[in-house]
């Protein structure tokens, strides 16, 4: 079988080599701008490690959330408890699943009781434009928690009115046999309405979707809905507004104290706003003022909801922020400052009621020394009520060698402050918080090389990242509780390509190819060899990411390939395809998930589903 994957690796590239000398049959991609909430980049004069999944992508990827999407992103780590836009944890290039900060339109999506459910957002993946992943400590871009990255899901922003709906039904064709042995189903429906002015534009998204699960109590129910403005007060002034709300409840078997949680469920309840603007003062001066909220509800049933006066833990936090950035330009460059104010609160059956403040102040300035030289230099200042004042600098750089080649380097520093859950969690016998916590710090100088030739670009990075007082859940004996803990010093070296090719094979007929690989290599310094860790010896070690596309007028089929090799436990490769054909405004998909149907698992040992099928329709007409 391995033979067969390396064969058709093999034959991406050869293909592409050979398709590169047909000069009439390029294909030339746009330079997409990065937003840094300061800073508009084009990525391909990025001084950063960016990797940017866009909308047409997105489409022909076999999976209907965002969960689904970012498992085929290289350098990014899902691992899911529950499948079909469950529970997973995020991580980048080997960082915990709270080293990395998530971004809605530049809004953080912080979540201060546990970062388990960050992703538990309303975006449905038919209104994202494009998904950035910033590779390396980003604290003087985004702030706190950057430690070892950053991922930003922009929206789109309607230009035409219309409708969507979209259906899909899927299946394992297996039975529960633990349980009422009904076969294994799911499905669910998306709606959605936009509604585009010269001046103003709105968009409303609804969805349901439910299932039994893929084995015994992994059933589950999601609802989301989200709404979108963007307003156009005049060709100076802008304001976007955002509101969003998902409800979701899952069988937990297993997802955090197996096998006495064979039973367990829980219900988490988000809601989200946010309200930016951005206000051109003069050809040199902009303003970007910004306000968010989040809340966040987490019920957890040990016994099930059979039993709820025991085993339950139901945490309610709030998240308030306010952020103002503001760029100037000058002869020489152009300065960039921003200023936050964030508010977190919980009140918890088994955390209490906790609260903090955090104050960040930015300053940013980028020039460009010499013809071919870019300078990108600046400092994230930060006061939390907890840990009081630190700052963490960072410097990027670029060399243009030639045309379209580019030699780039940074180094940047960042923070993790510990969770509320990593701090004061109580709930003997399984996990228990540390009071005592230090924030994690990391330092990262990473260098590469980018190839951008329109219709190639080629990416490789090498990179060594130290993070002091490393946090992870800990314990000794299998009778103990687990417990956080600083445990040392985690220092990683990394290495990382991505190479895209796409060509035209006739009039109607075309190909885009993908690969991605990634590989680290971690040692601990001041460790207690006598520890058992919860997360981290489940870190990928090897990463591939392969995707060839094919398409045919209005037909097209992408193969995904991925492979993951952890620190410890087996590696695995799962294999996905999606068939698609587009008549007027419907789309029909098929989609085959797992399609060797591989035994793996991505958090302790909650195996994920086994091979499956999934037919839908999408009408579109917008």
């Amino acid at each position: 079988m391995k033979k067969l994957y390396f064969a058709i690796l093999f034959t991406n590239l050869t293909g592409a080599v050979f398709a590169q000398t047909k000069k009439d049959s390029t294909i030339n991609m746009n330079d997409v701008v990065i937003n840094e909430n300061r800073f508009n980049t084009p990525i391909s004069k990025q001084n950063r490690n960016i990797y940017v999944i866009d909308n047409i992508t997105i489409a022909k990827l076999p999976g209907r959330t965002l969960q689904e999407v970012l498992q085929y992103a290289n350098g990014i780590d899902i691992r899911q408890r529950g499948a079909f836009g469950g529970q997973a944890d995020i991580s980048i290039d080997g960082g915990s699943f709270e080293q990395t900060v998530l971004l809605l339109n530049g809004t953080k999506i912080i979540d201060m009781q546990t970062a388990h459910n960050m992703l538990n957002l309303p975006i449905p993946v038919e209104a994202i434009e494009r998904i950035e992943i910033i590779r390396g400590p980003a604290a003087r871009i985004y702030g706190i928690n950057s430690l070892t990255g950053a991922i930003n899901i922009i929206t789109k922003k309607p230009t035409t009115s219309g409708a969507l709906i979209s259906t899909y039904a899927g299946s394992n064709f297996e039975k529960n046999t633990d349980g009422n042995g009904k076969t294994f189903v799911g499905g669910g429906i998306q709606i959605g309405g936009v509604l585009s002015k010269k001046n103003h534009q709105h968009s409303l998204f609804a969805s349901h979707d439910k299932g039994n699960g893929y084995r015994f109590n992994t059933g589950f129910e999601n609802n989301k809905l989200l709404y979108q403005g963007n307003f156009q007060i005049d060709e100076s002034n802008t304001i976007d507004a955002l509101f969003g709300y998902v409800k979701s409840g899952f069988g937990a078997n297993g997802f955090y104290a197996s096998p006495g949680d064979r039973n367990s469920d829980e219900q988490v309840q988000t809601t989200l706003a946010s309200l930016q603007s951005k206000h051109l003062i003069s050809d040199k001066w902009i303003l970007m003022p910004r306000l968010s909220y989040r809340y966040n509800f987490d019920d957890y049933r040990y016994f099930g909801p059979t039993n709820l006066n025991a085993g339950r833990s139901r945490h309610y936090s709030n998240s308030f922020s306010a952020e103002l950035n503001t760029t100037y330009k000058i002869t020489s460059g152009e300065f960039g400052f921003g200023a936050e104010a964030r508010k977190d609160d919980i009140n918890s059956t088994s955390i209490g009621e906790r609260n903090r403040d955090n104050l960040g102040i930015y300053a940013q300035y980028r020039t460009q020394l010499l013809e071919k030289l870019n300078v990108n230099i600046g400092t994230y200042l930060n006061y939390n009520s907890d840990y009081k004042w630190q700052i963490y600098p960072g410097l990027d750089a670029s060399y243009e060698i030639a045309n379209g080649i580019r030699l780039v380097t940074n180094i940047g520093t960042s923070q993790r402050i510990p969770s509320f859950t990593d701090l004061y969690l109580n709930q003997r016998p399984g996990n228990i918080g540390n009071e005592n916590l230090a924030p994690e710090n990391a330092l990262q100088a990473e260098l590469g090389f980018k190839i951008d030739r329109g219709n190639f670009n080629f990416n490789a990075n090498y990179f060594f990242r130290n993070i002091d007082k490393f946090i992870d859940w800990t314990r000794t004996v299998t009778t103990e509780p687990w417990q956080s803990n600083n445990i040392g010093d985690l220092q990683t070296n990394g290495f990382n390509f991505r190479a895209n090719y796409n060509f035209a094979v006739a009039e109607k007929s075309k190909i885009n190819l993908h690969l991605g690989y990634s590989y680290l290599d971690s040692e601990f310094t001041g460790i207690n060899s006598q520890l058992a860790f919860k997360y981290l010896i489940s870190s990928l070690k090897h990463q591939v990411t392969n995707t060839v596309d094919f398409r045919y007028a209005n037909f097209s089929v992408l193969f995904a390939t991925r492979f993951n090799q952890r620190m410890s436990g087996p590696s695995y490769w799962i294999n996905d395809i999606r068939f698609s054909q587009s008549v007027n405004k419907f789309t029909f998909f098929l989609d085959a998930q797992n399609i060797f149907d591989t035994t793996y698992n991505e958090i302790g040992a909650i195996p994920l589903p086994s091979r499956w099928m999934s037919l839908g329709v999408k009408f579109v007409s917008f």
